[in-house]
């Protein structure tokens, strides 16, 4: 009887363990950091060089802490601006996007057609949202 009774409160206890557990999940989504990356280090820009844009430095993070990594150049592509990375909150932390080329935006300026680029007809036309960030 003795050991029935055991095995009974044995059986008991055991099953009110699991609910007493609490469980931890931690999702890892790759390239988000939870830290927010540390002010952008001031680094003077060298003197310009044909053929080559400079790619400024930044923060880079090597899975445990921030480190710096300083700026650079890199061989300009005909008919493309280089737009810098940079680093943006996302989803509950920081991801940082690259840096990319994009198509350079071609201004024809001509004395007497001068106009044309404020609005005076001729078939300018400003993208909505392009104004308003200094692009128009």
């Amino acid at each position: 009887m003795k050991v029935s009774t055991l095995l009974a409160a044995a059986a008991l206890v055991a099953s009110a363990l699991p609910a007493a557990a609490q469980v931890s999940v931690h999702i890892n989504v790759p390239g988000l950091i939870q830290v927010a990356p540390p002010a952008p280090r001031y680094e003077p820009m060298p003197r310009s060089r044909a053929g080559q844009v400079w790619v400024p430095g930044h923060w880079q993070w090597n899975e445990r802490a921030y480190v710096w990594r300083s700026g650079f150049w890199q061989a300009a592509r005909p008919d493309y601006a280089y737009a810098p990375g940079r680093w943006v909150q996302a989803d509950g932390g920081w991801r940082w996007m690259e840096g990319d080329w994009r198509r350079a935006e071609r201004h024809h300026r001509h004395a007497d057609r001068d106009d044309d680029h404020h609005g005076g007809g001729g078939g300018y036309h400003c993208p909505p949202g392009q104004a308003k960030k200094g692009r128009c």
